[in-house]
């Protein structure tokens, strides 16, 4: 406990649960989101109620005459003049109430009865803030040490995250372009993937940027010498990345093939009903392509005339509306390196405990990435749930023993709010369901405002980065209810590596400075001015100007770079 106090307490503030202290603040200490507390006795005990400093006014400064001279300090003045010592200079602090710490509960309860008139308020020190801030510890088996309270010196107070709250009421990580999100997931990520922990991870990838972590193997930071533990990492080329074409769903496939006719829409849902009655869940292309065909014909009261055939190869129809669903699947899913009849990546391989895998999707178009997340996402839910369920069993392909965490970048281009994706809907039942099963996802997006507010919403854990776009601040603001208009107001101020964290992995929402990252970052931005120096540095240019010489012409007037 602080001897000396703050402030006193002036009053009630403008809301239920504000109040306001006057300060001479000498030492600078009542800054935004720092952290002071007073004394009330509640139930009969004196608790020490916490509160966080949402805003700071001067209400008595210097004199204006003090300060017509920028050369003389105005302190200097202000002593000459006799105008010193305590009051000279005066700031009204508001503060918004959180609650004395219930060690049961473990969490936060409000007294809901603000300090009376002159109530001391302390500074809350770092031991009570290390103690009752972050619900885990360093150390603890669950916690991942993000960083540390931004108020505070480097360190001072550790900011360590509830690793059982995210895994199971999922997480978002939302930021502007360049403000560290991808730097804040590696630390989440090496947090994951610690021995305490030994998480189930697989990262959606869409730029190539999560290959550094491969660092993680044989480094000493994450090994254990106990029983030899060492995280596995294991990166998916695009060229490796497999789905089977029988995993695709009647939805994935009308996304996968644009622009159909209301007949073709019906043939193709037709289709999909006979192919599974005939060939159960193992069919192919080419079977599919044949109940394509037979669908056609239901469709049109039996199979077609020799003429009529015929007609239709003349008119470039193929045989009509089967013709077109077929050319439409060949040029989507046969010319695909994604989809194929027999391969796929199995979900054993892509989760397990100790190991995170880097599904690296910068060379898939948008639209097939979309659909591999959905197929993935969706064979990863059955698989939980069945198991959970003791309706799969080992050696079964839907058997999957333990929780899996997804983290999903770039999370406004596979759930956007304009538009239902086929990756939407099953993020969206994830989201709201996979609590009970133990299917946690994570969200990573630098336009918040181009993300499903629905989506958003459900991720109970929230990592707020600097973010400069009103839209994308007022989507915040609506969708995330655990931050207040205090700490929203920081969004446009925050510098690059500091974050709002609010949500069910803290007791309470607070300024983090993210720790340092032990592997290396692998986003970072291109030097271009570097690279053009490097360039000329190793006599490239002259070989390439030397290669692409051409003679010159030795006529006075020609064209000395073209023959004429």
């Amino acid at each position: 406990m602080n001897a000396n106090p703050l402030g006193i307490t002036q009053g009630p503030g403008e809301g239920p649960h504000e109040f306001i202290f006057v300060t001479p603040d000498y030492d600078e200490l009542a800054k935004i989101g720092e952290f002071v507390y007073y004394q009330a006795a509640v139930d009969g005990e004196l608790r020490r109620v916490l509160g966080r400093i949402t805003g700071r006014t001067p209400v008595r400064l210097l004199p204006n005459g003090l300060l017509a001279d920028p050369g003389v300090p105005p302190d200097q003045v202000a002593s000459m003049v006799g105008y010193t010592g305590a009051g000279s200079e005066l700031f009204e602090i508001s503060v918004n109430v959180l609650g004395y710490y219930h060690e049961l509960l473990g969490d936060f309860v409000n007294p809901r009865l603000p300090p009376r008139l002159g109530t001391p308020i302390h500074i809350a020190d770092s031991a009570m803030l290390t103690h009752v801030l972050s619900k885990r510890a360093i150390g603890e088996v669950g916690g991942a040490h993000i960083g540390s309270l931004l108020s505070r010196p480097k360190d001072e107070v550790p900011v360590v995250l509830d690793l059982t709250a995210i895994t199971s009421t999922h997480l978002a990580i939302i930021a502007s372009t360049g403000s560290g999100k991808s730097y804040l997931a590696g630390v989440l990520l090496e947090e994951l993937m610690q021995p305490l922990n030994r998480a189930a991870v697989l990262i959606v990838d869409p730029h190539g940027e999560f290959d550094t972590l491969m660092e993680m193997e044989g480094a000493r930071a994450f090994a254990d010498p106990q029983d030899g533990y060492q995280p596995r990492v294991e990166v998916i080329r695009p060229e490796n990345v497999k789905v089977r074409i029988n995993s695709l769903s009647l939805g994935d496939l009308r996304y996968l093939l644009p622009d159909l006719s209301e007949r073709m829409h019906y043939v193709l849902s037709k289709a999909y009903g006979l192919v599974q009655r005939k060939f159960g869940e193992k069919w192919t292309l080419a079977q599919f392509r044949l109940a394509v065909r037979e669908a056609d014909e239901q469709l049109s009261g039996g199979p077609k005339s020799p003429e009529e055939q015929a007609k239709s190869l003349s008119e470039g129809d193929d045989y009509g509306t089967a013709g077109a669903v077929i050319w439409r699947l060949n040029s989507r899913l046969e010319s695909s390196s994604i989809f194929d009849d027999m391969r796929s990546m199995s979900l054993d391989e892509l989760f397990r405990p100790g190991q995170c895998t880097v599904l690296q999707l910068n060379e898939v178009d948008q639209r097939e990435q979309q659909v591999v997340v959905a197929t993935l996402l969706r064979r990863l839910w059955l698989a939980r749930m069945q198991t959970e369920k003791k309706e799969a069993v080992r050696g079964d392909e839907t058997y999957l023993p333990y929780p899996a965490f997804v983290l999903v970048e770039e999370a406004h281009n596979f759930a956007p709010a304009s538009a239902d994706l086929v990756s939407s809907q099953i993020l969206k039942q994830v989201l709201s369901e996979g609590r009970k099963f133990g299917v946690a996802v994570g969200l990573i997006s630098q336009r918040p405002g181009k993300l499903d507010s629905d989506v958003l919403s459900q991720c109970m854990t929230q990592f707020i980065l600097r973010i400069v776009n009103p839209i994308d601040q007022a989507r915040v603001a609506e969708s995330v209810e655990s931050v207040g208009r205090d700490l929203l107001g920081e969004l446009p101020a925050l510098s690059r590596g500091q974050a709002i964290i609010a949500g069910a992995a803290v007791n309470t929402p607070l300024l983090c400075r993210v720790r340092q990252r032990i592997t290396a970052h692998g986003a970072e931005d291109v030097d271009a001015p570097s690279r053009w120096r490097a360039w000329f540095d190793r006599d490239e240019a002259a070989w390439e100007d030397r290669d692409q010489a051409l003679p010159v012409e030795s006529d006075r007037g020609r064209n000395k770079l073209f023959k004429t």
